[in-house]
């Protein structure tokens, strides 16, 4: 039987630190990014490792539902689904509103709706969220959480807009809302394709040295004293993400789903103590 992975967001950052490790896992990895020039590239800088899987690029937008059939087709021509890394997305200071909930939240569900006829006995899916929602950057709102619960509904922005209201047009609360959604389709989901064997679980990382996380680091500068109360003193990595995905994706976890795994230093434990919230 030949196992194959997906990574999407492969080209770069924590998506292509989880590529490397993924490739130990599977006999074919997939590598999906929008960018054409960096997937090739990320791909054939992975063969050259001579790693144990046979890597090749797709290039594909995740919230384009045909190229996603495309995926899954070829997924079907190679083997049997083992596992997928899903950490394509984009943060508040990279879109609008409606992209951003476009692309982490409804991409998330569209890219699991296409893979799920190729689920079976030990595929595992592992979908990045945020430490956002968890640090106060939504509430418990039913009428909200009801909304996020269906982001593949054709209204769904506009309900978003109904029940947030106006203010969810600050690309800072609208991440942190659309990440909660990650959160809650995760759970969702591992009702879901449970009884296939197959399991899905969410990753939330915290503040990781990143190109994307620097960029948003300069525009927030709230962020300086987030790594100030973080209790292990520096940001995380890539590869620290990358290395709790593999172990989501790897058997050693096969009776995880449904569950969010926080890497973020203790951050978010400080804040809350110091809220008194704990």
């Amino acid at each position: 039987m030949t196992t194959v992975g997906i990574v999407t967001g492969a080209g770069r950052g924590m998506g292509l630190a989880c590529a490397r490790r993924l490739a130990d896992q599977v006999d074919r990895l997939l590598l999906v990014d929008r960018d054409e020039a960096t997937v090739t590239a990320a791909a054939k800088d992975l063969s050259a490792t001579g790693r144990g899987a046979v890597v090749e690029p797709f290039v594909l937008d995740i919230t384009d539902a045909a190229g996603l059939a495309g995926l899954a087709a070829r997924v079907g021509e190679l083997g049997t689904l083992r596992a997928v890394a899903h950490a394509a997305g984009i943060s508040p200071t990279m879109a609008d509103w409606r992209r951003i909930f476009t692309v982490d939240l409804v991409g998330t569900a569209l890219l699991a709706r296409t893979l799920r006829p190729l689920a079976t006995e030990g595929t595992a899916l592992v979908c990045f969220a945020s430490m956002a929602p968890l640090l106060g950057g939504t509430g418990a709102d039913p009428a909200v959480d009801a909304v996020l619960d269906d982001p593949l509904d054709e209204r769904f922005l506009d309900r978003v807009r109904e029940a947030v209201g106006p203010g969810i047009e600050d690309t800072g609360i609208a991440y942190a809302w659309a990440k909660r959604g990650v959160h809650r389709f995760v759970q969702r989901e591992a009702v879901r394709i449970g009884p296939l064997g197959a399991r899905v679980c969410s990753v939330s990382p915290g503040l990781i040295d990143t190109p994307q996380g620097r960029q948003e680091s300069a525009s927030h500068p709230g962020m300086e004293l987030l790594l100030r109360q973080t209790p292990l003193g520096r940001q995380g990595r890539s590869e620290d993400v990358a290395a709790a995905v593999a172990f989501l994706l790897s058997s050693e976890a096969g009776f995880l789903s449904g569950i969010d795994l926080l890497v973020d230093g203790g951050v978010c434990a400080a804040v809350r103590t110091r809220a008194g919230r704990t």
